[in-house]
């Protein structure tokens, strides 16, 4: 398969590591099985020595997701290398990722070694994952600023060893096209035994060419893409899974390349990861925007009447983008309500499907028509969310035109078991709610992120409030949904505290 381009997916890995971007272990495994879904090669599940959560996470992900390679991260270091196998030797066909950085810079003011040094330690680690597993992925950290030649030597000590995909990372962004494809070009080229290897790449978005870069690489012989849904990842993001993997699609004629992904679960693969970490796609993001294939211009517009190819490389089926309308509401039976759930790729027991039953009934007692995103939504609100130590039973907010009244809430919830209930006055609306809801669980935050998303159109519209709290050493991202932005508002702030109460939890336990 000389002309067959894997994905390996690091949005659980390296997309996570996005400011804001958490998650918690129910929603990595949802997400781990819609790119089974997807038809991703390699899910790079996380670091497992990097903390106990996502060692947890890591190790039910090889459990659960079947048909793909599960990879785990780990520095060129026994300790983790030895804790990264713990986690994936469940999965099918497991696969250790070790990386070590190899630019001049890197190697003076980060690893304070010298080239032998981490020459050696390239062996050395590489053969310590072979005594695991044949599958071992080896990656030159920095490559991009990195010598041509020493790479040359790191590839080759590693394929020696043993790895069998090397990755060359354009780690901070810094690379343009056609001097990232000619760097990778000279490293096959002058790599003894390079025909061993798979060669991979993974680029950042620093300059806004990580899709570019990524191209240009697989054009001339690079054969794995390093990719995240949406393009999140460290600092700008990576190099986004639905760009590469169409333009490889639409342009098959200048790459002559193939793959593996299921082009049509694209579109539900972004929209889930984005009600996920709650951050709204852009509408001029490519390939799933909400303007991908939206023509406003009226010489557009005629042309596209005549014939859509005039202004549209690719149909918005092909991406998962039809039938956003759906035959689900307040009279739909628990089988069809089951159906267009796995449909969507979610697998439900029992006890999950009653949850999702009754949330369905009661907002299509509010929405006159429920729509994919509605339904994600619920999914979200309902399942995925963490244990509460808190939780919302009631909302009533009063607001007023600036006369004599300031805007009042009155919330009743449950704090470790406990019903409380408060009153009291804000700015605004929002603000009287989260004064009242702080003052409800003793204690002080502070805000540094609300932002609102209609999820979908029409002004009976599910909205989507994502919140961000900053409490000292601890920062935590809650999401809420409903067709009351009020009420969304507050479950969004009251997610968010259950989010700090759990990461200080954990935290504590760790120090202890």
């Amino acid at each position: 398969m000389r002309n067959h381009v894997y994905f390996f997916d690091t949005t659980l890995r390296d997309g996570e590591q996005s400011p804001g971007a958490t998650m918690n272990l129910q929603e990595k495994l949802a997400l781990a099985r819609q790119m089974e879904k997807l038809g991703v090669d390699v899910i790079e599940a996380g670091f497992p020595a990097s903390s106990p959560g996502d060692f947890e996470a890591v190790k039910a992900i090889a459990a659960q997701v079947r048909g793909l390679q599960v990879a785990g991260l780990a520095r060129c270091l026994e300790k983790d290398i030895d804790h990264c196998w713990e986690a994936v030797k469940v999965g099918e066909n497991p696969r250790i990722h070790i990386f070590l950085s190899t630019s001049p810079l890197h190697m003076e003011y980060k690893l304070r070694n010298s080239p032998e040094d981490v020459i050696k330690m390239i062996g050395d680690g590489v053969r310590r994952c072979v005594s695991y597993t044949g599958n071992v992925e080896f990656s030159a950290e920095d490559a991009s600023r990195s010598d041509r030649d020493f790479l040359c030597r790191v590839a080759e000590t590693a394929i020696k060893a043993g790895a069998r995909v090397i990755n060359l990372p354009d780690t901070v962004g810094y690379a343009q096209p056609e001097e990232f494809a000619a760097l990778v070009r000279y490293v096959i080229e002058n790599t003894p035994q390079s025909d061993k290897a798979i060669f991979s790449v993974h680029c950042h978005d620093d300059l806004g060419l990580g899709v570019a870069n990524t191209l240009a690489a697989l054009r001339i012989g690079a054969r794995q893409a390093e990719v995240t849904l949406n393009g999140i990842g460290e600092r700008a993001g990576n190099a986004s899974l639905e760009e590469v993997a169409m333009a490889l699609s639409v342009r098959r004629d200048y790459f002559g390349l193939t793959h593996s992904i299921v082009t049509e679960q694209l579109y539900p693969s972004c929209r889930m990861l984005s009600m996920t970490i709650g951050r709204p796609i852009p509408g001029h993001k490519a390939i799933v925007g909400e303007n991908a294939f939206a023509h406003e211009s009226g010489v557009h517009q005629d042309g596209m009447l005549k014939n859509r190819e005039t202004y549209e490389i690719m149909t918005p089926q092909s991406v998962g983008r039809a039938g956003s309308s759906l035959v689900i509401g307040k009279h739909s039976g628990r089988n069809a309500v089951r159906s267009r759930f796995e449909g969507m790729g979610f697998k439900l027991d029992e006890t999950e499907l009653n949850v999702l039953f009754e949330a369905v009934k009661k907002l299509a007692d509010r929405k006159k028509t429920l729509h994919d995103d509605d339904l994600m939504a619920l999914v979200h609100e309902e399942i995925y969310r963490m244990p509460d130590r808190y939780r919302l039973r009631h909302v009533s907010v009063q607001s007023s035109d600036g006369g004599g009244v300031p805007p009042t809430a009155a919330v009743i919830m449950d704090v470790d078991g406990q019903e409380k209930r408060g009153a009291g006055f804000g700015a605004g609306p929002v603000d009287a709610l989260f004064n009242v809801i702080a003052d409800l669980v003793g204690r002080e935050t502070e805000l540094e992120q609300y932002s609102i998303n209609a999820i979908t159109g029409g002004t009976d519209a599910l909205g989507e409030v994502t919140v961000r709290l900053n409490a000292g050493a601890c920062t935590a991202t809650g999401r809420g949904a409903h067709p009351d932005i009020l009420v969304a508002s507050a479950r969004a702030y009251v997610n968010a505290l259950n989010s700090l109460a759990k990461l200080e939890t954990e935290k504590h336990e760790k120090n202890c």
